[in-house]
């Protein structure tokens, strides 16, 4: 389903959500398309769990440009563990889990995936 800015910013506050989005910078021998698994959730990303297993550090600055007027989210990668833009021109929700049910996720799905299970789900 295709999503819009204010609805998925909604989303990544209390949710960890799988979204699939055109890459605003292809990139050679990879897919025009990428899957990823983010969040903007306090909750989720200070928690102890969040520190240490998806690496979460605040943010040191702030961006030098307003995503909103480029239509880009700015929000936490699960598998990369690092902040991402996301352009919101060609964007799709695949799939939300809220905060409660993302660890149970995260724990029997995620925690264990091999760095080739990772890179496919992202080229998927």
């Amino acid at each position: 389903m295709k999503v819009t800015l204010g609805t998925l910013k909604n989303l990544l506050e209390s949710n960890v959500c799988e979204i699939k989005f055109t890459r605003r910078r292809p990139v050679a021998n990879e897919p025009l398309t990428r899957r990823m698994l983010c969040t903007n959730s306090v909750p989720i990303l200070n928690s102890m769990n969040g520190k240490l297993l998806l690496n979460y550090k605040q943010p040191k600055r702030n961006p030098k440009f307003n995503p909103t007027n480029k239509n880009i989210i700015i929000t936490w990668d699960i598998f990369m563990q690092d902040f991402r833009c996301i352009n919101l021109d060609s964007c799709e929700l695949v799939k939300t889990f809220p905060e409660d049910d993302f660890w149970n996720y995260f724990n029997e799905k995620l925690r264990f995936m091999s760095a080739v299970e990772k890179e496919r789900f992202m080229g998927s």
